[in-house]
């Protein structure tokens, strides 16, 4: 298995979890948050801080998804 296909394996959706947005690792904080949150200056430690289950890995998933 490829390091990029276990970060997307990170990625998760399902039609009970936000209507089936992707998310991260079945949480409900969506792919899509975190691409806008990202965007708009906020920084890896800051969403960790704000959202503490999040983990490194997650982000590296994020973006590796959106550009997939």
């Amino acid at each position: 298995m490829s390091a990029s296909s276990t970060l997307l394996d990170r990625i998760t959706a399902d039609p009970v979890v936000l209507g089936g947005k992707p998310v991260i690792r079945g949480l409900r904080i969506s792919v899509e948050q975190l691409l806008k949150a990202l965007a708009a200056g906020q920084s890896e430690a800051e969403l960790i801080y704000e959202y503490p289950e999040l983990e490194p890995a997650d982000f590296r998933a994020v973006l590796l998804y959106a550009a997939g």
